[in-house]
């Protein structure tokens, strides 16, 4: 017999391959011909609720064994082995579910939940919108798509769930207003957030994610004195709580007591188990041994900090993925293709965005928090958009292909205006974000590695500044293995992958640029450090904006910067992370071979 016939699943689900996740949906029985196996499932499902573990198991194995497509059966099955703590078998098996039975609320929440657990946003996102697609009115559904979007950096969309929860409930629930707080923070508000969290504490105080969200709150908006009361008031109530030493440890980095953060973060150590970190906790003494010159062993921290995060999210980088887009893009964008194609037109009726393009950490937000201290142009942050329109350009252009191939239709006589109402229904949604104000005629788009898609970008927004940060690729990789970002296909989760994406990602912008005219602009993180104003005069005459002194002094600008380097722009221009790579110089071997003819064609140097 053969043995894929036999053998169980991988997943542990306790079912046979073929009756699990090798299932073949064409051969499954018709419904009618199972119907004498629904006591089967309702005696199982008694069983479960009685305490039967064993029982209630063996009762879904056999059904599912002749009928694999069973809600009921899976149900249970799918609560027994999360509840053991299996959680492999549990997500295929409340996948299942949902494939069998789409409009099972409390299933498709359940896995949308599971996924945001596992740091997958993306899917979690589908799902949480069919949980309110079946359940419109539901506050479990909405609070569920706020805490998702506030997680995938759309805070203003997470809001708007978040409130519909609190309508639709008619209840101040106190952990949905610290959710809530939580959200407004990351736009920003910080008033608004410390008022919801005052309403929380009062109701609930001793809340540890509140309070603790309230510190970093406090933290991030440069009020250190009240961050460190609450930890304190925190440390009483939980004593060596991991969550808020790892916070105590930050805030006296903010403050510059390093010797003090390490300490908090070895005694996190010895109280852990096996005496070790985790990839958070090792990331962040990782970064404070480097201030602290001890860089070999930052070093360390920083790969084993990665490892750790691979092991324990399972993510690698999509190498195949992300070489199928870029040659892809290569292939479409071609100056023959483009002289045929349209570009959208110019609105002059509404602000107009200034895209800040770049690899993560090679300085973009210091740009962006420079440019928006300016009164003209407003923040924009890392807007999805652009990336957003690459998913739905398929069907707004009626086209059976994807992105980039969907722009082929634009030569069809009725997708001529194509461009023009995917440009709308991006200004549409800035403007339902609401971050411009009055007098503003600029926005900021500082989406990390929208360079991907500057050929998009230019077809419609044609006249929209480009500004590229360019900086040492040594240096954007030593930022890039000492912080966390899903950026670029997981590419950032190893010294190697991040480089190879780097290489792949700066040669299709030197593609754009030979095949299409771009009103771009590279701008260098050096010479920024170097001569500040003359960088910054030649980036606002670039855009169109008279110079404004205020620009120079962008860490006054109090606006919080949704990004790793939010503690950086809150201090002056300095210049100890230009060439910060040559204390890593060795460490970096693996990246340098890949990376070398594109720092030589910068005009870098390895030294």
């Amino acid at each position: 017999m053969n043995s894929l016939a036999t053998q169980l699943c991988p997943c542990g689900s306790g079912l046979r391959t073929v009756r699990c996740c090798g299932l073949n949906p064409a051969a499954l029985p018709p419904s009618d011909s199972t119907r004498h196996l629904v006591p089967l499932v309702e005696r199982a499902v008694q069983a479960h609720r009685q305490g039967a573990i064993e029982a209630a198991e063996r009762l879904c194995l056999d059904v599912l064994e002749m009928a694999p497509d069973r809600p009921g059966a899976l149900s249970v099955l799918y609560q027994i082995r999360r509840a053991q703590g299996n959680m492999s078998a549990a997500e295929a098996l409340l996948r299942r579910v949902v494939n069998f039975d789409p409009n099972n609320f409390v299933a498709t929440n359940e896995l949308a939940l599971m996924l945001m657990g596992k740091g997958n946003l993306g899917e979690a996102e589908v799902h949480a919108r069919n949980a309110i697609r079946i359940a419109p009115q539901n506050p479990q559904a909405h609070n569920l798509m706020g805490m998702i979007m506030t997680e995938a950096q759309r805070p203003r969309i997470g809001e708007y769930h978040y409130r519909q929860v609190l309508e639709l409930s008619g209840q101040r629930d106190p952990i949905l207003l610290a959710n809530l707080a939580w959200n407004l923070k990351n736009q920003g508000r910080m008033e608004e957030a410390r008022t919801l969290y005052e309403e929380s504490i009062a109701a609930a105080p001793e809340i540890k994610q509140t309070l603790l969200g309230w510190a970093r709150l406090e933290e991030a908006d440069r009020e250190f004195a009240a961050a460190g009361e609450k930890l304190n008031k925190m440390d009483v109530l939980w004593p060596n709580d991991a969550g808020v030493m790892m916070s105590r440890a930050v805030l006296l980095s903010r403050e510059k007591r390093n010797d003090e953060a390490l300490a908090v973060l070895d005694a996190v150590a010895a109280q852990n188990p096996d005496g070790k970190l985790g990839p958070n906790e090792l990331l962040e003494k990782g970064r404070l041994l480097d201030q602290m010159g001890r860089y070999d062993e930052a070093f360390a921290d920083f790969t084993e900090g990665k490892r750790l995060a691979r092991e324990l999210s399972g993510h690698q980088y999509l190498d195949e993925h992300a070489a199928n887009l870029i040659d892809r893009l290569r292939g479409f964008f071609v100056s023959g293709r483009l002289g045929t194609l349209p570009r959208a037109g110019v609105r002059t009726d509404v602000p107009q965005p200034v895209f800040v393009l770049g690899f993560p950490r090679s300085g973009t937000t210091l740009v962006e928090q420079t440019l928006t201290a300016h009164p003209s142009i407003a923040a924009g942050d890392e807007l999805p958009l652009i990336n957003d329109i690459t998913g739905i350009m398929p069907r707004m252009l009626n086209s059976p292909l994807g992105y980039p191939e969907a722009l082929a239709e634009l030569w069809m006589g009725d997708q001529r205006a194509g461009l023009d109402n995917l440009r709308d229904w991006y200004l549409q949604k800035v403007e339902q974000m609401g971050i411009l104000s009055k007098g503003q005629v600029w926005f900021t788009d500082k989406m990390p590695l929208n360079e991907t898609h500057l050929g998009l970008i230019a077809l419609l927004f044609p006249e929209s500044p480009m500004i590229h940060v360019i900086r040492h690729p040594l240096d954007i990789m030593v930022s890039a293995i000492s912080n966390h970002f899903t950026h670029g296909f997981f590419c950032a989760n190893a010294l190697e992958t991040a480089a190879r994406h780097y290489v792949r990602v700066m040669e299709l912008v030197q593609h754009y640029r030979a095949e299409m005219a771009l009103r771009y602009i590279p701008i260098r993180y050096e010479e920024m450090v170097d001569d500040q104003e003359a960088t910054v005069r030649s980036m606002l005459d670039f855009i169109g904006e008279p110079f404004d002194e205020r620009c120079l002094a962008f860490h006054e600008n109090r606006r919080y910067a949704r990004t790793a380097s939010y503690a950086q722009v809150t201090e002056k221009l300095y210049d100890r992370s230009r060439f910060r790579y040559r204390h890593y110089r060795e460490h970096l071997e693996p990246a340098i071979a890949i990376l070398r003819p594109v720092i030589e064609r910068l005009g870098y140097s390895v030294d």
